[in-house]
């Protein structure tokens, strides 16, 4: 992994870890997180993040 690209997986982890709590908090809605997550894949073309992206994060848990 080059430094461009660590670079970019953290502005995307962070970025995304930002949203997920916007969410949580209801301040956004999980139409806009998708939306949100698909800019945010295409500006920072993570190596790690595209792994997690199909994965939904926003079940609730009991």
């Amino acid at each position: 992994m080059t430094s461009k690209e660590f670079n970019n997986e953290k502005l995307y982890q962070t970025t995304m870890s930002i949203m997920k709590r916007l969410l949580e908090q209801g301040a956004i809605t999980e139409k806009e997180y998708c939306r949100i997550d698909t800019i945010f894949l295409e500006k920072y073309q993570p190596v790690f993040g595209r792994l997690y992206s199909d994965i939904s994060l926003t079940f609730k848990t009991d």
